[in-house]
């Protein structure tokens, strides 16, 4: 009975820190001269290694598959746990990633199930050592991605109206509606600006009192405002990954009262995969977008 409890545990143990060493070492050694980029593997490869991991431990309790499926979403529930306390990173940070942890921890799971039906003695080094191969592969590869994100809202006034709002704005008093906001994540408060003109400094200042340092570098008046992100915080919830390098507003009168107010962003991700981050990247900026642009929408149709 005692035998049987020890493998429990250190099902749940040596995976987990094995697993956080491995990504430790990864990120703070070998990637820091890449910026802290974080690669898919860490969140895919790894979670499976420490799937199979456990279940070479758990091979001869004879867990049913909810069983196995339940032991799985706690090993990934204290990877998260452990991610926090010794990786740094932040809640909404960790609750964005943690879909992809428990996937595919249950994912290796049930692939080491599979694995030691034939051979519970040994693990199979072959297959392992595999995954591992393509972790270091991914970890010393190059990774790039950059994305536009693009919205517009009507707004019921002139563009002469409109233009003074969307330079600088007080600050915004109406909730938040957006999920992640209400929760925690930094939402945009107020834009200042210090002279009318090109190459005046703006800054965005953010609910938690972060600040994006900005420089306009278009300033056509009632048409186009676009300004590059000279510097920006390094938040461990979010900002520490996507660096936002430009933003811009342009004003089309639309010759019936009305003006369609269109918001870009561009930006780059440092977390990978794309295929997933970048669906909360675009999310993330659009909810930015609208709840400046809804913003001034209310102070121009005044």
């Amino acid at each position: 009975m005692k035998a049987v409890v020890n493998r429990k545990i250190l099902g749940f143990l040596v995976p987990n820190f094995l697993i956080i060493g491995i990504i430790g070492v990864n990120r703070f050694v070998l990637q820091a001269e890449s910026g802290g980029i974080l690669v898919f593997s860490e969140f895919i490869i790894l979670p499976i290694l420490m799937g199979i991991l456990a279940a070479w431990y758990w091979r001869d309790l004879k867990l049913n598959s909810k069983k196995l499926i339940w032991y799985s979403i706690l090993n990934g529930f204290f990877a998260i746990i452990l991610s926090f306390l010794f990786l740094g990173e932040g809640t909404i940070c960790l609750i964005i990633v943690s879909p992809l942890i428990f996937a595919f921890v249950t994912t290796g799971a049930f692939i080491g199930k599979v694995m030691f039906k034939k051979n519970k003695q040994t693990l199979n080094i072959s297959f392992v050592s595999l995954l591992f191969a393509v972790f270091v592969i991914d970890s010393i590869s190059d990774h790039h991605y950059e994305n536009m994100v693009s919205d517009e809202v009507i707004i019921r006034a002139r563009p002469e109206k409109i233009w003074k709002n969307v330079v600088a704005f007080d600050r915004i008093k109406k909730p938040n509606n957006y999920w992640l906001f209400r929760i925690g994540m930094p939402s945009p408060m107020q834009t200042t600006v210090s002279g009318y003109k090109n190459g005046a400094a703006r800054k965005c200042i953010f609910s938690n009192g972060y600040t994006f340092d900005e420089k306009v570098i278009t300033y056509e008046e009632n048409k186009n405002l676009t300004f590059d992100i000279i510097n920006q915080p390094k938040d461990p919830e979010i900002m520490g990954h996507i660096d936002i390098d430009r933003g811009q507003f342009l004003l089309h009168d639309n010759g019936d009262g009305t003006t369609t107010l269109i918001g870009n962003s561009w930006y780059k991700l440092h977390v990978f995969p794309t295929w997933y981050y970048d669906l909360w990247a675009e999310s993330i900026t659009r909810n930015v977008h609208l709840r400046v642009m809804e913003h001034i929408k209310a102070l121009s149709e005044e």
